[in-house]
């Protein structure tokens, strides 16, 4: 699993014109990109370092001052442009087993 990590002051998510996730105020905006190999166990160790990660003002954590983290699927993090012009997407796994294991991110997350 990858994620790509940025503190935010408030981010949602809009889909067809709804919301389906969102936070105001001092947070954490998690892009989370799924491969082939990826475990559950994966999906608990991602979440328990996006959950501690010091990134917040004064180098705090989620974890330290209880702040949101929005999570948001993305398969382009497995995208490979080393070749030609077009880029490649062998690396991301397909939807039927990335989005469970999102899911399972998001999970974890709210268990801790």
């Amino acid at each position: 699993m990858r994620a790509v990590v940025q503190r935010a002051d408030g981010a949602s998510v809009v889909v067809d014109g709804e919301t389906v996730g969102a936070f105001e105020g001092e947070g954490l905006c998690a892009l989370v990109g799924v491969t082939h190999g990826d475990t559950e166990e994966k999906a608990a160790q991602l979440a328990r370092k996006l959950w501690s990660v010091r990134m917040l003002a004064d180098e705090k954590s989620c974890s330290d001052v209880d702040a949101p983290l929005l999570v948001i699927s993305q398969f382009t993090l497995y995208g490979d442009a080393r070749k030609g012009r077009r880029p490649t997407w062998n690396a991301a796994a397909p939807g039927d087993v990335a989005e469970p294991l999102v899911d399972e991110v998001v999970a974890q997350l709210r268990a801790l």
